[in-house]
Parts: structure tokens; C-alpha cells; sequence
């Protein structure tokens, strides 16, 4: 498989785990963003494909071959850091040049791929200038060009827009994701930002504490959840979390607590039949919770939710609610026409075709 594949990988400093076993595959020309929290190894990972650090256990395979002896520069790999790493005595060309002078690639194949490059990301009227003249988005996309000139098998990028202003960061995902296009490389991305992961990637894996979670393209994993982290971790805002039991009602199971009661779809009752009677987690997702009362409501028929407008945020085209349902606090985004106000009651419905279920001990997902 001409792609990056690691197997059982694992990275100590001392008596610290940073990465366990981590076994994940990156296929020819995908885009892979590794995503979660701050610590959880990802960047570790990163910087093991990298050669910038040996694994304690395990190996790397770089287009069929494993390359965990391989010095960084022997693994055809080009890496693109937070801070960008401009030389700041260089202006734009010689930064762009540096690595390819080393290889002693000839000075027309050089002139080349810079000019190449730069075209491509509009650096061209920039040529001259040292890193202090440029802004955030420019030095991010000299940093860039450096990489592409190397024509690598894998580019790295370790979280290179967290320095960028929100607009900018947008409009710079925008063509990060238009570069891959085009370039058809391998892209291994890093970011703790779950928006950056769900519209970027071709598919995600998240990893928490040094373990991977879950794999699965973003719409996968936002829709099915391997376990209860991934559920809270991926979606904005994140998903409720509700302790409840299982019951059972006409053939359909029930969800409840003192404060919340929750009517699932009689096909979704197999699954919880091992759970009748216990206590589980009921995840809802924020979208999934609908204002009756909206004008023109058409919804699916849900269970009655009777609750307190705590806190509204206008977001624009969409508000956010905050609500007391009896002991519970819960998240539900609505359009803007909604006419709910603080310290209103309010009647809203939880669609429970989409409502997840988790096991309360092991955090896996039931449903």
C-alpha cells in the first residue's frame, strides 16, 4: 500500500505514555486529520512520522517501507510547524530554497519549483521580503510553499492556522483544502479544532490520552460515535449527556429520570434489551431538540420536553437555549425566529430516532 500505515504504535518519555498502541492506516492522496484535546498525543504522532522522535514500540511504513531507522530527511517527508520556522534574516525565496539548496538540487530545477509555488499561492510580489514585513497569513503561506516545494510523499502540518485570526483561518482552510486537491498528496493533519477536522478531512481519527477513539470520516464519526468522548468532543455546541433508565412502553423503549422522559423508535429497542432496568447515558445533540412553538414547525413527532429558557445566545441565523428541564440543563440550538425568551417556559421535542445511548460503566455506544 503506497500510503503511511502505523502499527501498534507507542511513545514513552520516561515513565509517561504520550502514544499506546496507536494502528492506523492514511491512504494514498487522503487527507487525515488527527483531532482532540490538548496533551492527547497527536502531535507526538506527528513528530514520529517525522523522525523527530523514535517510538518506544512499534513501526512506521512510509510507501511500503518501514522507516523507523530513517532520519527525517531520508523519509520524504515535509513538515509544517504551528510557529511557522521562517529563518527571519532570509527573505521569502531563500526560505522557500534553504531545504533544496541542501539536497544540491540544481538552481534552474529550484528557480522552478519556487516559481511554481509561489504562483500557486500568491506569493508572487512578496518575494523580497524578510518574515518581519509579512502578516500572520503570509508567513502561514510561505511556510506552506517551503513544504511544497520539496514535492514530499507525505505532508505534516501541525496545527498551522491556530496563530491565524478566526476570518483568516477560515479563508485559509479554504485553501489548504484547494492545495490538497490539486497537489493529490498524502496530508497528515493535527488541530484540537473539531471544526477544523469535520470540514477539512477526508476522514478523522481522535484520540484522547494517547489512545485512538475512533476512525471513520467526519460525518461517521459525528453521527455514530464510538463511545461517549468522541460524542463530546466532536459537534458544536456538544452534545447533552442525560442519566437515565431503560424502560418499556407498547414495545418501544423509554428513556427516563425524575426530570426528562424519552420515547425511542420501537426498531431501536433491540439493542437496549440487555439494558431494561439500568441506568445508561442518553446523548441528544443541541439540533435534535425542536421549538414547538416555531411558526411553521413540521418536525418529526418526539417526546414533549416541558422546560425554562435559561440563557439565550444569538448566533445569527440560529440561537442557542439554554434550558432547565427539572434537575437537567440542556443545549438546543433553534432558528432565530424562535420566540422563546429568558424565563419562559417553553415546549420543545427531542427527536428520538436521533437520540445515542451509551453503556454508563464502559462509555461505549449502545445506540
Amino acid at each position: 500500500m503506497q500510503g503511511v500505515v502505523l502499527k501498534d504504535l507507542t511513545k514513552k518519555f520516561g515513565e509517561t505514555v504520550a502514544v499506546k498502541d496507536v494502528t492506523l492506516e492514511v491512504q494514498e492522496r487522503e487527507f487525515m486529520v488527527l483531532v482532540g484535546p490538548s496533551g492527547c498525543g497527536k502531535t507526538t504522532v506527528l513528530r514520529l512520522i517525522a523522525g523527530l522522535e523514535m517510538p518506544t514500540e512499534g513501526q512506521i511504513h512510509i510507501a511500503d517501507r518501514v522507516v523507523n531507522d530513517l532520519s527525517p530527511r531520508d523519509r520524504d517527508v515535509a513538515m509544517v510547524f504551528q510557529n511557522y520556522a521562517l529563518y527571519p534574516h532570509m527573505n521569502v525565496y531563500d526560505n522557500m530554497a534553504f531545504g533544496l539548496r541542501n539536497r544540491r538540487v540544481p538552481k534552474k530545477e529550484i528557480d522552478r519549483r519556487v516559481a511554481e509555488a509561489s504562483r500557486m499561492l500568491g506569493l508572487d510580489g512578496l518575494m523580497r521580503r524578510r518574515p518581519r514585513e509579512l502578516s500572520g497569513g503570509q508567513r502561514q503561506r510561505v511556510a506552506l510553499a517551503r513544504a511544497i516545494v520539496r514535492e514530499p510523499k507525505v505532508f505534516l502540518m501541525d496545527e498551522p492556522l491556530s496563530n491565524l485570526d478566526a476570518k483568516l483561518r477560515v479563508q485559509t482552510r479554504a485553501e489548504l483544502t484547494r492545495l490538497h486537491r490539486r497537489l493529490n498528496v498524502i496530508t497528515i493533519y493535527v488541530t484540537h479544532d473539531q471544526s477544523e477536522a469535520m470540514t477539512m478531512g477526508d476522514r478523522i481519527a481522535v484520540l484522547k490520552d494517547g489512545l485512538l477513539q475512533q476512525v471513520g470520516t467526519p460525518l461517521e464519526v459525528y453521527n455514530e460515535p464510538a463511545n461517549l468522548f468522541v460524542a463530546g468532543f466532536v459537534g458544536s455546541p456538544p452534545m447533552n449527556f442525560i442519566n437515565v433508565r431503560v424502560g418499556q412502553e407498547n414495545g418501544a423503549p423509554v428513556l427516563e429520570n425524575q426530570s426528562v422522559r424519552l420515547t425511542l423508535p420501537q426498531g431501536r429497542g433491540e439493542a437496549l434489551s440487555g439494558y431494561l432496568g439500568k441506568e445508561v447515558i442518553a446523548g441528544i445533540r443541541p439540533e435534535d431538540i425542536h421549538d414547538r412553538d416555531l411558526p411553521g414547525f413540521d418536525k418529526p413527532e418526539g417526546s414533549p420536553l416541558r422546560a425554562t429558557v435559561d440563557v439565550v445566545e444569538v448566533l445569527g441565523a440560529n440561537s442557542l437555549l439554554y434550558l432547565k428541564a427539572g434537575q437537567e440543563t440542556l443545549l438546543a440550538t433553534v432558528p432565530s425566529e424562535s420566540q422563546a425568551r429568558v424565563g419562559a417556559s417553553v415546549e420543545m421535542v427531542v427527536d428520538g430516532s436521533r437520540c445515542h445511548v451509551f453503556d454508563k460503566e464502559t462509555e461505549r455506544a449502545i445506540l
